[in-house]
């Protein structure tokens, strides 16, 4: 079983530059807010690997990588839907580089990794969440599924238009 952290203590591990090691870890994430829905992460803690290598001038290349489920509404349907994403993201932290080369989530040699998975699955996300990729969503006229009940309705021209149906061009 990996074991279970927020944040990890790189000085911890006394890689020297050129050297990287590979960790197996659970982190919690918190349920995600997105389209005014919320969406509860399934399982709460996901299992991580976590990829460093020591760069030159104490600094860090780091990989994340994980996959994690998602639980609540279809943004087309409104039914169910549990959609599970694969989420690999890499930060570099190099002292003195730069604001290009300082991650957000290192800061006095401490790795933020809750924090990291957290933002690293929100920017893994698609536009909507659905419960499958061929949904149909629901009617704009008489609101019924469109999976369930398949149709299509009469739909009358718009009477604001229609001054342009008396327009002739000979």
């Amino acid at each position: 079983m990996a074991a279970r952290t927020d944040s990890l203590d790189l000085a911890q591990l006394r890689l020297t530059p050129g050297e990287a090691r590979r960790l197996d870890l659970e982190v919690a994430l918190d349920s995600v807010t997105f389209g005014d829905q919320r969406y509860v992460v399934a399982p709460e803690a996901v299992g991580v690997r976590l990829d460093l290598d020591r760069t030159v001038g104490s600094g860090w290349a780091l990989r994340l990588r994980f996959s994690a489920g998602l639980e609540g509404p279809c943004m087309r349907c409104l039914e169910p839907a549990r959609p599970t994403f694969e989420v690999d993201a890499r930060e570099v932290d190099q002292p003195g580089g730069g604001e290009e080369l300082a991650s957000p989530y290192v800061r006095d040699g401490e790795l933020d990794l809750r924090r990291w998975a957290q933002d690293a699955l929100v920017l893994a996300l698609p536009a909507q969440i659905v419960c499958r990729d061929d949904c149909a969503g629901l009617c704009a006229i008489c609101g019924e599924d469109l999976n369930a009940h398949p149709h299509e309705h009469e739909r009358e021209p718009d009477p604001r238009w229609a001054k342009l149906d008396e327009l002739r061009f000979e």
